[in-house]
């Protein structure tokens, strides 16, 4: 016993000695870039794009210093898949686990990764910030990796995938949470890059196998990806080493990760096609020209003629990511101790907006960062209550075995992302065509869940589906769980998980910075309050809750409705040759103004009609939330 202690401390401290500290210090701002032909503003970094991938050692240590550049907006950056275990403040969203960013101000992002290895990245988690370009690739190299170069593969690279747009994420997200976007449809990218290019060359060596780490680096869409008559092997799925699986086409949703080993062919007598398809199904409209089946060259020969676009006789014939067993084959978690069942719906509240909800919440952001609450609560951090009422937030005790039953109404995929952990992916149903009713999880009547289930952060739920996850509550701080789309996160799409607040508050370690506090102050946040900014912990009077619902019967909006309604069934063929063959913008506006209906008058005839003791909007940051009433409904279960 006494030798394999001396055993294990001299292998921590043989780590210790050799990890490096990577300093970094990043100061955001706008430039401009053409990705695909068309020079468009992006976020830069030091005045320089696109921003720089982090490259360390399993066991180093990152301190980044973020300036907020901006002279009109907060911000934020979040290391997207790292558990931050022992410092959950370094996490990055804004008001879930750090005060956001000011103008002028620097945080310090200062954790160690001493347990993690493989391809990750990072990214804003401020108002969609990085569909703006800020974000890159944070990858993680092990000595003592399953897979190892010279033995397993020659050469690595890595391959970035993204949809792009022309438009900046300000003017995309005003027209997209908008009355005149009844329906919630998506704004549609103009162009899919990898490795921020169009259709790119990628070259290689004949007779060579290569690590290839595919990062989707988006905010929407998913793809496709498959090589032109070429084979490869799956290593890694978010993070995650699994046995070698081979296929010879990936599905891969935002935010998700693939490591891949691919063997080049012995002799180059061609070049061969890369696609990289999205998943058109997410698309409510595919305009002419948009190249939905992007094309990129795997070079053998700079000679040879670049290849054309390349088929596949099935979409549906890529790797289920459900089957893949994890090299370290950890067996089902136990029956949970605590199980949460929401329901993913999309649909319109009061001010006309299509909104995200879990059940019936829409993630609305609270006046003070949920983890800065749970430190200060003492005794009450374990009262839901002290996070708001429309934050959807969940307490967990030390290492309870957590459920989360996602039953999806929604038509489309969602990923969703789980911070400070991997979870089992322990069901997914098939998807059910959208003439059909959705299909929600049956306890009592489901396949044989997986002895070693595939484990990763990020996972889709299938259209009017479900899917069921596990995971263990072993990691103590406050974690977002939400889709990864950034339209469906911003319609609010989320919910929080606030893990073993009691144990986080007894750890010095977990504490806030000094830098961390000052932060805070500078965007007028006092870190002693809790969701409504009170220093009465139980008191939420003045939180930011949601919108109100849509009341039975015709409303003002309902008349316009209606109004537009009985156009569509009257003019239906002349509204079609006005205004259906022309691309016009603000179409129900215009329309709307012909027929003498004022709709911004109806719309403030309805607000008006709200009850005088609605909150007053009172924001402490950029951006954040309106102050309307709303009602929580618990979802969690002992």
């Amino acid at each position: 016993m006494v030798s394999f202690l001396k055993a294990g401390l001299a292998t921590v401290f043989a780590v210790a000695v050799n990890a490096e500290t990577h300093v970094y210090n990043w100061t955001t701002g706008w430039g401009t870039a053409n990705l695909d032909g068309y020079e468009r503003p992006v976020i830069t970094c030091n005045g320089e794009f696109p921003w720089p991938d982090i490259e360390i050692n399993k066991g180093d240590r990152v301190e980044l210093y973020l300036t907020n550049g901006f002279d009109d907006r907060n911000t934020s950056l979040h290391f997207h898949g790292i558990f931050q275990h022992g410092s959950a403040q370094m996490d990055g969203p804004e008001m879930i686990a750090q005060c956001p960013i000011g103008i002028n101000q620097t945080f310090l992002y200062n954790f160690t990764v001493p347990d993690q290895a493989g391809s990750y990245w990072y990214h804003s988690h401020t108002k969609a910030q990085y569909v703006d370009g800020m974000r890159g690739l944070f990858i993680i190299h092990d000595k003592d990796y399953p897979y190892q170069q010279g033995v397993d593969y020659d050469e690595e690279f890595s391959l970035s995938l993204t949809e792009w747009y022309h438009d900046i994420t300000d003017d995309l997200m005003e027209s997209f949470l908008s009355v005149y976007n009844p329906t919630g449809a998506e704004p549609i990218p103009q162009s899919f890059l990898l490795n921020n290019t169009f259709q790119p060359n990628i070259t290689v060596q004949p007779d060579t196998t290569y690590l290839i780490r595919l990062i989707n680096i988006g905010g929407f869409t998913s793809y496709s990806f498959y090589i032109e008559d070429h084979e490869f092997d799956v290593i890694e799925v978010d993070g995650i080493t699994v046995e070698r699986n081979t296929t010879d086409m990936l599905y891969i949703t935002v935010a998700q990760r693939y490591t891949i080993l691919l063997k080049t062919k012995s002799d180059a007598t061609k070049n061969y096609a890369v696609m990289q398809a999205v998943d058109q199904g997410m698309l409510d409209v595919v305009p002419d020209g948009l190249v939905v089946n992007a094309t990129s060259t795997l070079v053998y020969d700079s000679s040879f003629d670049s290849p054309s676009q390349y088929f596949v006789d099935s979409w549906d014939d890529f790797l289920d990511d459900f089957y893949l067993v994890p090299i370290n084959k950890i067996e089902l978690y136990d029956d949970p101790d605590i199980q949460i069942t929401v329901s993913v719906i999309m649909d319109n509240l009061i001010n006309g907006v299509n909104y995200a909800f879990f059940n019936n919440i829409t993630f609305t952001p609270p006046k003070t960062p949920i983890l800065v609450t749970a430190l200060a609560a003492g005794d009450l951090a374990t009262n839901e209550l002290v996070y708001g009422t429309n934050t959807h937030s969940f307490v967990l005790q030390k290492d309870d075995v957590v459920e989360i039953v996602v039953n999806n109404e929604d038509t489309g995929k969602h990923p969703f992302h789980l911070h400070g952990h991997v979870f089992q992916l322990v069901d997914r149903a098939a998807s059910v065509d959208d003439s059909d009713p959705f299909v929600h999880f049956d306890e009592d009547d489901h396949p044989e869940f997986p002895e070693y289930p595939m484990m990763r952060d990020t996972a889709y739920v299938r259209e009017q589906s479900n899917m069921v996850l596990r995971f263990k509550a072993d990691n103590p701080g406050v974690w977002f769980f939400h889709c990864h789309i950034e339209w469906h996160l911003e319609q609010g799409l989320a919910l929080v998980l606030v893990e073993a607040p009691l144990e986080l508050q007894e750890d010095e370690s977990q504490q806030l910075t000094e830098n961390h506090k000052s932060v805070c102050e500078n965007v007028g946040i006092n870190v002693d309050t809790n969701a409504a900014g009170n220093t009465n912990f139980l008191n939420l009077t003045g939180e930011n809750i949601q919108q109100k619902e849509i009341p039975a019967g015709f409303t003002a909006k309902g008349y316009v409705a209606f109004v537009f309604s009985c156009i569509a069934a009257v003019l239906g063929l002349a509204t079609i040759a006005t205004y259906g063959l022309i691309d016009i913008k603000n179409v129900e506006e215009k329309v709307a103004r012909d027929l003498d209906v004022d709709l911004h008058e109806f719309i403030e005839e309805e607000e008006q009609e709200k009850e005088t003791n609605d909150i007053t909007k009172e924001n402490v940051v950029v951006g954040a939330s309106d102050d309307h009433d709303s009602t929580q409904s618990s979802v969690a279960k002992r």
